[in-house]
């Protein structure tokens, strides 16, 4: 068995593409290796700022020999048919094989490919490798890059070291042949160096003060900027990213602290901060919980001084920077936050969603409803229009034109320089927030009022215009908009239906002002529905008619635009139900349960849809739960098979067409409330079983009280209520013939079990649960 290196030395490969780098040049080798039918274990690939490279260890010295079968035509094919076969092959006609094909003789070319040494087919491969790299950007270099077939590659390649247990693969790239020779540290070490094989490399490199394992420049760097902070009496300020960074910027790190004018800590801590990572690579330091007048470079060299000139240098260069950054400052607070957001009529938001000045009036006008509706308690409705008028205006700011990372942050600290409240500041830092799972969650009244105004508006906003995520494509981060709206709804108990919400903001979009007529509408929306369910329809047969009718519904709505986004709404709404499932589907609630729950159909608010669900999965996990869904599923598995609705279903019928009809039709109306009236009429033309009686005696008590905890929102008890089945359930299916002789029984047998279904089914769809 042989171990093979492999170095590709390059001019400086910039940090940010090394980690991919890395990862590129392992699939590229493995697949290169399994091509040719050598299994391999995971390659180990290293990285440095002028090297990519790769150690593959017990490779075999030969590929083992296969046998290739070719498929030629039937054996009893014409002459012609077969010496054609013949000529492509090479073969005599005694040489081939006859084999058997789905019962039909068929002629077959067996040949026997010979192994290969492995340093031939590394030679092939190393080539196609370096030809195959996906570099984000590449370039072409010298007289060969006059032609666009020349080799492109992130910076010009230099050399190629290609060793097989110290034997050099013989292969070449673009003029570059490969040898065992490579450079080491560009200041430190000069000449060449001999590679001798796989065990030696990162020693000798090492000895020519170049590191060559990247994990160990980065533990070098995170321990020495720890130290060094910590002989100063300071606290380094932890950034992982910028460690993966400037281990990807040296190949022999040495950290070294500096210190910058004191005075500039009068700038905010957070420009410091991003003016040192983002232009210069530093860390900064804290002493007892606040900004230091101090930072660690990362040099690439050992100084003879110990770096004293070269931190000397990085002070002047971040001097000049942090005057910059004071600047803009002094500049933008020269001017009010109010005089900055004039300045927003000047961006364009999206041309069918106008200014940012337009977004921001609509995002006002919600922040103010959600807290005058005491949706968000104790939110302050003036405070909160005020924070969302000022939101957006630092992007206009010099600062934020400087460090777009700022933006919400450096305006708070803007409105708290011009004595604005506190809590309004706190709004425009942090209305951004969440930003993603896992980040910090608003729960001051202001700033949650805001920063979920704001998402809704963008959610509603675009869907009102028509501008969805497609598949993978999200170009508007709708779905980060609503997995935050669902986190600030959550974490700060939220109780309000959101298509009021959506539907207010969309109709601004849709037709350049508020009306009264969405709110007046999703109110007579409510209660149709509910008006619908209470009198036995099916709540998902109503939507549907709804949605195909809306026109004629709600005709006296003339308003075309607030009818477009009332149906746009639907989508929003089915659009921010699947990301709910997502989001608590990483939480460890089962899909299904979410499904039972939301195809009820009329649940607009999320912290009792959650509670429903959270109490249904405590139910199902229970022996009672179980053993009262393998009933129902007996239960609607008999209804199926008979076709059988029972009264619940003839009522859904009686207004499948326009399900408003039972509402508005008195003679509907008629129809609906004699059978409500069947529905619970204890009359029959015969007596019923004990087994019978039981089931119709418990769920008089069962449905009512299922109901009423429900409409309390105490789903524990409405799931207890429904456990009371369980016993009357199994003794019914025991000791009753359902689909007996007489035709009575057979009747009230199956209506009775419809209404065991829909009992259960007024608490969740139990049809879509698992199990």
């Amino acid at each position: 068995m042989s171990d093979f290196l492999l170095e590709l030395r390059s001019e400086e490969i910039p940090a940010r593409m090394q980690k991919g780098a890395r990862q590129d040049l392992a699939r590229l080798f493995t697949e290169q290796m399994v091509a040719a039918g050598i299994e391999i274990a995971s390659p180990e690939v290293f990285s440095t700022p002028r090297r990519l490279a790769l150690i593959a260890r017990n490779l075999p010295e030969h590929t083992e020999a296969v046998s290739e079968e070719r498929k030629g035509p039937k054996a009893d094919a014409p002459d012609k048919a077969i010496e054609g076969f013949l000529r492509s092959t090479g073969l005599a006609r005694d040489q081939l094989e006859v084999m058997d094909v789905k019962g039909t003789p068929t002629l077959f070319a067996v040949t026997e490919v010979p192994g290969r040494a492995v340093s031939d087919v590394l030679a092939e491969a190393i080539p196609a490798i370096v030809r195959a790299f996906p570099w984000p950007k590449s370039m072409r270099w010298g007289e060969a890059s006059l032609s666009t077939e020349s080799l492109r590659w992130v910076r010009p390649l230099s050399g190629i070291v290609a060793l097989l247990d110290g034997e050099i693969v013989p292969c070449e790239v673009h003029g570059v042949t490969s040898g065992a020779v490579t450079l080491g540290h560009r200041f430190h070490h000069s000449g060449d160096i001999t590679i001798g094989g796989a065990d030696d490399y990162a020693m000798k490199l090492r000895a020519a003060h170049v590191i060559v394992d990247h994990a160990e420049r980065e533990a070098l760097i995170c321990k020495g900027a720890h130290d060094v902070a910590a002989q100063a009496g300071l606290d380094l300020v932890e950034d992982e990213g910028l460690v993966v960074e400037n281990a990807g910027l040296t190949e022999w790190p040495i950290p070294l602290l500096g210190h910058f004018d004191e005075d500039f800590l009068a700038v905010p801590p957070e420009v410091i901060q991003l003016t040192a990572r983002t232009n210069q690579k530093y860390f900064v330091c804290e002493r007892d919980g606040k900004l230091a007048d101090a930072f660690i470079c990362t040099a690439n060299i050992e100084g003879r001084d110990g770096g004293e000139a070269i931190v000397d240098g990085n002070r002047k260069v971040l001097a000049a920077r942090l005057a910059d950054a004071r600047f803009f400052w002094e500049q933008d607070r020269k001017k009010t936050l109010a005089q900055h957001a004039e300045g927003l009529e000047r961006i364009t938001f999206h041309e069918k969603l106008g200014t940012v000045a337009d977004k921001v009036e609509r995002v006002a006008k919600l922040a103010r409803w959600l807290a005058e509706e005491g949706i968000v308690p104790g939110a302050d409705p003036d405070l909160a229009e005020q924070a969302a008028h000022l939101a957006k205006a630092d992007l206009v700011t010099e600062m934020v034109g400087e460090f777009p990372e700022l933006q919400g942050v450096i305006g708070g600290y803007y409105a708290r320089a011009e004595g604005l409240d506190d809590a309004v500041a706190d709004a425009i830092r942090d209305h951004y927030k969440p930003v993603g799972q896992g980040e910090e969650v608003p729960t001051a009244p202001v700033t949650v009022a805001v920063s979920l105004a704001d998402k809704l508006d963008t959610l509603a906003g675009f869907f009102a215009v028509d501008e969805r995520p497609t598949g993978s494509k999200d170009p508007f981060a709708l779905r980060r908009a609503a997995l935050s709206s669902i986190q600030l709804i959550m974490a700060n108990e939220l109780r309000f239906a959101l298509p009021r919400a959506f539907l207010s903001t969309s109709s601004d979009v849709l037709m350049g002002r508020m009306t009264k007529g969405a709110n007046d509408l999703y109110d007579r929306l409510v209660s149709d529905l509910r008006t619908i369910q209470d009198r036995g329809a099916n709540i998902n047969t109503a939507l549907q008619g709804l949605r195909a009718s809306l026109d004629d519904v709600y005709d006296p709505m003339k308003e075309e635009g607030l009818k477009v986004g009332l149906a746009r709404i639907y989508d929003l709404l089915d659009f921010f139900a699947d990301r709910l499932k997502i989001q608590q589907r990483e939480a460890g609630v089962r899909h299904d349960l979410i499904d039972a729950v939301f195809a009820l159909g009329n649940e607009d608010d999320l912290v009792r849809l959650l509670s429903r669900v959270n109490a249904l999965q405590t139910f199902i996990a229970s022996e009672d739960g179980a053993n009262l869904l393998a009933a129902y599923k007996r239960a609607a598995n008999i209804l199926k098979k008979e076709d059988w609705h029972g009264i619940e279903g003839e009522i859904a019928r009686t207004g499948e067409e326009d399900p408003l009809a039972i509402v508005d039709d008195p003679d509907l109306k008629a129809v609906v409330d004699a059978k409500m009236a069947q529905r619970h009429s204890n009359a029959l033309s015969y007596t019923p079983e004990p087994a019978e009686k039981a089931l119709m005696d418990v769920l008089d008590q069962a449905e009512p009280k299922a109901k009423a905890a429900a409409q309390a929102e105490d789903f524990s008890g409405a799931m207890s209520a429904l456990a009371s089945l369980r016993a009357p359930i199994d003794r019914f299916f025991d000791e009753v013939t359902v689909n007996a002789d007489d035709q009575d029984k057979r009747t009230q047998r199956l209506n009775l079990l419809a209404r065991f279904r829909a009992a259960v089914d007024a608490v969740a769809d139990f049809s879509r649960i698992e199990g």
